[in-house]
Parts: structure tokens; C-alpha cells; sequence
């Protein structure tokens, strides 16, 4: 026990010079850190509260716009990401395939996850210009990855008896995924898809630093600008947005939960 907390002190500690960690500058610096996020507070009077809003809140149409391009972005993405985890998860899984297949799968999954969202949004943005399709393609890259891993562990806890029972009446392999592994898996898939869902919401408000379209392009450019209450507005919409997603897919996840327990 003493040998392992030393050794977990000494990780920390080389951890912490390599990222060059320092409480002094930590102090320094925290006191802008807090006059930054003042300068974005609005001026809110209570006698002049609907107009003090109404500037605050100046931009609403248009951001409303851009954040309905962000939540189609986080949608199309999860969507095209989990059609092409839900076809690579089948022979990634190591009950169901033979092992050469199952280990190209699973690099090819292992590389989709591997490269971030944003570094992919970049790419794409390069290669088919600004814009929410580079987003869309970053989001279903890097969802077929994650899903993908997910979606085959699924598979490989399914029971194996109504995939034989296919095999044995001569159905070939696709029909044994389709009608003796896939209905197993399927609510389990729905809430891993769910809770990707989330993430991507999260993940596609901050791709428009890059160019990649949505909200997130009109938050970079408000904290450019210096546009100190514009940034504070923006963040409120995508917090609560991000905050009505969350409550939505939790409880559309405990509903599939509760349907595959019944």
C-alpha cells in the first residue's frame, strides 16, 4: 500500500511539472479569470427588468437559428455515426466473428475514436469548406467509433441460442445477427444512442470555433469581438439547451431501461 500511494504521489507530481502546473500563477491569474466572467454578467434592474433583457437578449432570432443548426448537427451526426457502428459492431464483436475480422474491426473503430471531434472538424472543414456539413461529418465520424465499441460489447452479452437456432434452420449470417443477436442488443443500443446523443449536443456547440457552423461559430466570434454580454447570453441559451436534452434523453433512457428490465 505504501509502495503503490508513493508511486501514485510521484505519477502526480511528474504529472503536474510536465503540465506545468503552478499555485502561484494559479492565484495570479484567478482574479482575472473572475473579472473576465464579471465583464459578461448583464446589468439586470429590476424597475427596467424586460428591457434590460430584451438588449441583453438582442440576438435571440438569429441565435435561435444557430442553434437549431447545432442540435440538427448533434442529430444528423449521432444518426449517421450509429447506421455505420450498428454495421462494424456485428464483426467487432468476438462471440460472433472470427478473430481477423473482429481485430480490423475493431482498429478501424479504435481509429474513428481515437482523433477528437474538433482536430476531425478541421480536417473536414479543409476538405469541403466551412460550414455544418464538416460538423455533421466530424460528429458521425467520431460517433461511429464510440458507439461502435459500445454496441459490440452489447453484443457479445447476448445469449447465443437464438442466433444458433437461425444457423440451424439454414439462415445465413446476416439473419443470425438480424433475428437472434439484434433484439437483445437493441435497447441497450437506444440508450448507449441516447446518451451519445448528449454528448454530441455538447461536442457540436463548440465545433463553430473551427468553422463548422452552429452556435458555437457566433460564441467565437463574441468572444473575439469582446462582446462580453453577447458571450454570457449564448452561454445561457446552450446551457439550457444542453440542460433540456440531457433531461429528455435521461428520461427516454430510463423508459428503454425499464422496457428491456420488463
Amino acid at each position: 500500500v505504501v509502495l503503490g500511494g508513493a508511486a501514485f504521489l510521484a505519477a502526480v507530481l511528474l504529472a503536474g511539472w510536465v503540465g506545468e502546473v503552478s499555485l502561484p500563477r494559479l492565484l495570479r491569474g484567478l482574479p482575472l479569470a473572475l473579472d473576465y466572467v464579471a465583464r459578461t454578467l448583464p446589468v439586470l434592474r429590476w424597475e427596467s427588468l424586460g428591457a434590460d433583457v430584451a438588449d441583453w437578449m438582442w440576438g435571440l432570432p438569429d441565435w435561435l437559428v444557430l442553434l437549431g443548426d447545432t442540435l440538427l448537427m448533434a442529430y444528423v451526426g449521432t444518426v449517421l455515426g450509429g447506421f455505420v457502428a450498428l454495421l462494424l459492431s456485428f464483426p467487432a464483436a468476438a462471440t460472433l466473428a472470427p478473430r481477423r475480422v473482429v481485430a480490423v474491426a475493431r482498429r478501424t473503430l479504435e481509429v474513428a475514436r481515437t482523433v477528437p471531434t474538433l482536430v476531425l472538424a478541421l480536417i473536414f472543414v479543409y476538405a469541403f469548406g466551412l460550414g455544418a456539413f464538416a460538423g455533421v461529418l466530424a460528429i458521425a465520424v467520431h460517433t461511429a467509433g464510440a458507439l461502435g465499441k459500445l454496441f459490440a460489447e452489447e453484443h457479445e452479452n447476448a445469449h447465443l441460442g437464438p442466433m444458433e437456432a437461425v444457423r440451424a434452420a439454414g439462415g445465413p449470417w446476416p439473419l443470425q445477427m438480424r433475428y437472434g443477436i439484434l433484439p437483445q442488443s437493441l435497447p441497450g443500443m437506444l440508450s448507449l444512442g441516447l446518451l451519445r446523443f448528449e454528448v454530441n449536443v455538447r461536442e457540436a456547440s463548440v465545433l463553430g470555433i473551427v468553422g463548422a457552423g452552429g452556435i458555437g461559430e457566433e460564441l467565437y466570434l463574441a468572444v473575439r469581438q469582446f462582446e462580453y454580454q453577447d458571450i454570457s447570453a449564448i452561454l445561457v441559451l446552450i446551457l439550457a439547451t444542453v440542460a433540456a436534452i440531457d433531461l429528455l434523453c435521461g428520461a427516454l433512457r430510463r423508459r428503454v431501461l425499464g422496457v428491456r428490465a420488463a
